[in-house]
């Protein structure tokens, strides 16, 4: 099997600003508070407000208003994987760990990789011998040791937190204590755009794999509108592979908990990989937050995630990863369905393609 996550960076590359203060958080003779300090500074440079734009084009295409798209492949790594790896290595700097260890298909590898190099920590990641990602490379080159072991995805994951316990190592996989921490990562998205739209968008879509990114969106607008700043919670919307989804399958299907998937049923394809898997690891809290908001799940085909793509780059100059046009999928279903009154409605776009 030869699958891809389709992000070939060459070299990740941070600012000057970046690398001095790299050389600050790694200075032991210095204070943890000094240290923790710089490293503040580099994830205030380097990760988040990313850009947002009107997609005037795709509006009178489809004819809807107003479509906003937030693009996250501005990250450093080209991912949104970068929010949650960089607030992940500044809790270990902080807990003072040594070494940080994670399993990962690619991009969240590669985020940790970097955040951990900026920081002085070791990283040690862990890829199932079936998967074949050009990012191992970029991981290497930021000096992490990488494991292979057998199994899927979410078999790498159980026993990499395994290791993680037995040898004291700071454990950075989604889910349990992990969870709370990713998730208010994720918030900041909601308050970026609010601090664009100065309110609230009518839908959210957000492409969904384990469902943290959704659940942490959904909890910043939660606290928005819960101070004040808002007058709505958005609907949010989740789309992901068709039929290779938990979180999606589990609400359409009303079934009162995010139920596991036949992994046997689970097939990667170079599109659908960074969408799917067999057991949703915040699975329970993405369903929540769609069913709260009164919002909807769908299922998208590999097609079409190309065809949004190359669409993407060729109408609006935004050059994206397939799996990451998912949740604006959905949302123009929906629209195709019913029509949506003109409001405002956000997309997010998650990584950027080569």
């Amino acid at each position: 099997m030869n699958i891809r996550d389709l992000i070939n960076t060459n070299e990740i590359k941070v600012s000057k600003e970046t690398r001095t203060l790299s050389e600050l958080v790694k200075d032991t003779s210095l204070s943890l508070r000094e240290r923790l300090v710089a490293f503040e500074d580099i994830l205030n440079i380097e990760v988040g407000d990313t850009g947002m734009s009107r997609a005037k084009i795709s509006e009178r295409e489809y004819d809807i208003r107003q479509l906003y798209l937030k693009t996250e492949g501005d990250n450093p790594t080209g991912t949104q994987k970068d929010r949650i790896a960089f607030a992940q290595v500044y809790d270990a700097l902080r807990r003072q760990y040594e070494i940080i260890s994670l399993a990962t298909c690619g991009n969240y590898g590669s985020a940790v990789a970097l955040a951990a190099n900026l920081a002085g920590i070791q990283c040690k990641i862990f890829i199932p011998k079936s998967y074949h990602t050009v990012r191992i490379t970029e991981m290497e080159q930021l000096g992490c040791e990488i494991i292979r072991l057998e199994g899927s995805y979410e078999d790498n994951v159980t026993q990499s937190s395994v290791l993680a316990k037995k040898n004291e190592w700071y454990d950075a996989n989604p889910g349990g204590m992990n969870t709370s921490l990713q998730i208010f990562a994720y918030s900041q998205i909601a308050f970026e755009i609010y601090d664009q739209l100065r309110d609230a968008p009518k839908i959210c879509a957000v492409p969904i794999s384990n469902g943290t990114l959704l659940a942490g969106i959904y909890r910043g607008f939660v606290s928005l509108y819960k101070r004040g700043k808002t007058s709505r919670i958005p609907h949010m919307l989740g789309a992901s592979s068709a039929g290779k989804n938990p979180i999606v399958y589990s609400f359409n299907r009303e079934l009162a908990h995010c139920v596991d998937l036949n992994p046997d049923m689970i097939k990667e394809t170079k599109l659908n990989e960074p969408l799917i898997n067999w057991h949703s690891f915040d699975g329970e809290e993405a369903l929540e937050a769609i069913r709260e908001s009164k919002g909807s799940a769908f299922n998208v085909s590999d097609r079409s995630m190309s065809s949004m793509s190359k669409y993407l780059s060729k109408k609006e100059s935004i050059n994206i990863l397939p799996a990451s046009t998912a949740g604006l999928i959905g949302l123009l279903k929906m629209h195709e369905n019913k029509a949506l009154e003109p409001d405002r409605y956000v997309a997010i776009l998650t990584a950027k393609n080569s």
